[in-house]
């Protein structure tokens, strides 16, 4: 079954009992508590703690009188024989979700001209590959990881316990050598051989060069972890590999490799993952459209705008004095007077006006106008993806000199292969940065 994100309610009439059943388990149930319950359940970003405080608190879709109603999720997701892809509401039609590659890339810093999307329900796995360059840097900045390892030396430099077994084969008559075997720290370990043979299998797949090479960081980190398993890397051993890393590895210092793990397993399993699922329990993979655009649109405009970022802390603000109560603005302009920005992967362009005390007014609206009030801003934006043509709307707040605008950021969805899809793209957001940044200029200006 496919569907897109935020498809405003979709019949279900035609529906088996079975996947109506398997659909009604996951309907309207938060995301934190599905992952605790299903471990091959993957959402992205990772940590949610870490990124947006709400997506934790996201549900998938939701069911009710017969509708399945999506929001910000894509992906794929399953229980038992019931299977649903959710494609982005650009997708050009079921087998080419441009924008959510386009997306992926941009913000993973993968370049890739060409991919082919076959009507394969399968192909919702590639994006695994998108996400391993990501974990391979946050991985790699605490180093290559280091693991207490037997090894097996004959040689006269004794420094372990001596292998009386192997000594009495390898060395009678006497050659002046020992058997002995240690206990050392290594960077060639069972996790960085998972490493290898992930790096080794991407290869393999059409999409793989692109993935581990359009970016020189994770070129250079490839051939680090190439470098340090060569000695012991043995194709044929990848499943014997697979199974000493089913145990999670834990690590006071090396934290970030346990996402990394979990990553390289997907991708090397995951065809066991989406056949051989246990019974009930609920698979699959799973992207934050809100997140995905909100990084995406940093790629666009981080040179004349600033991204806090409320993982990393950097670039944080606060709202009060003595650096009391942190606030995180989607965007705001390097140059005064400033310019306050969000990002909102709902069709505003449908949105009109709210009851009052409104959840979505209190969303969408005031936090940007908090924003507004806290650095002294007259001008509030929010940036949309839209399938129209063009789309500007300005609002003047009542009483005030303040203005809050929403931009449509036009999606082309008739381009004939992706090539076409990113040259029409990158017009549109060259367009986007000359609207922004000559605004900004003229009120720059303006204010000297």
């Amino acid at each position: 079954m496919i569907t897109t994100d935020n498809n405003g309610g979709k019949s279900i009439d035609n529906f088996e009992d079975s996947d109506i059943e398997n659909l009604t388990y996951i309907a309207n149930r938060n995301l934190s508590d599905l992952k605790k319950e299903n471990p091959d359940l993957l959402v992205f970003p990772h940590s949610f703690d870490k990124y947006r405080d709400d997506i934790k608190k996201t549900i998938i879709f939701s069911l009710s009188d017969k509708r399945l109603t999506t929001y910000n999720l894509m992906g794929f997701i399953g229980r038992n024989s019931t299977q649903l892809t959710i494609s982005s509401r650009f997708a050009k039609d079921d087998n080419n979700d441009y924008f959510l590659h386009y997306m992926l890339q941009k913000v993973f810093s993968i370049n890739l001209l060409n991919f082919d999307q076959t009507p394969n329900k399968e192909n919702i796995w590639d994006f695994l590959l998108y996400l391993f360059p990501y974990y391979l840097k946050k991985a790699y900045s605490q180093g290559i990881y280091k693991a207490y390892k037997k090894e097996a030396y004959n040689d006269l430099n004794v420094k372990g316990t001596i292998d009386i077994k192997r000594h009495l084969l390898r060395n009678i008559p006497f050659m002046g050598k020992i058997a002995y075997t240690t206990r050392e720290h290594s960077y060639n370990n069972n996790l960085t051989q998972l490493i290898r043979h992930t790096i080794e299998h991407i290869y393999t797949h059409p999409l793989g060069s692109g993935v581990l090479t359009g970016d020189n960081e994770v070129r250079d980190i490839v051939s680090k972890f190439k470098f340090v398993t060569n000695k012991t890397y043995n194709r044929n051993e990848k499943q014997k590999i697979i199974t000493v890393n089913l145990k999670p590895v834990s690590h006071p210092y090396f934290t970030e490799y346990a996402a990394l793990q979990k990553i390289c397993l997907k991708i090397l399993r995951h065809e066991k993952i989406t056949f051989g699922k246990e019974k009930d329990k609920v698979y699959g993979l799973l992207f934050d459209g809100a997140w995905l655009w909100e990084e995406y649109l940093n790629t666009v405009l981080q040179e004349n705008f600033i991204h806090p970022e409320n993982k990393t802390g950097k670039d944080r603000k606060y709202l009060f004095e003595y650096n009391k109560q942190p606030i995180y603005p989607d965007f705001i302009s390097k140059e005064k007077p400033y310019s306050v920005g969000d990002a909102k992967y709902i069709p505003l362009d449908k949105q009109q006006e709210y009851p009052e005390n409104s959840e979505k007014a209190t969303s969408i609206y005031y936090k940007t106008i908090t924003y507004m009030y806290r650095f002294s801003s007259n001008d509030g934006f929010l940036i949309f993806p839209t399938q129209k043509t063009s789309f500007f709307e300005s609002y003047k707040i009542k009483d005030t000199h303040g203005r809050l605008k929403k931009i449509g950021l036009t999606i082309p969805q008739k381009s004939d292969n992706f090539k076409n899809f990113i040259i029409a793209m990158e017009k549109n957001e060259k367009e986007l940065r000359q609207n922004l940044i000559t605004e900004q200029t003229q009120k720059t200006q303006h204010a000297v």
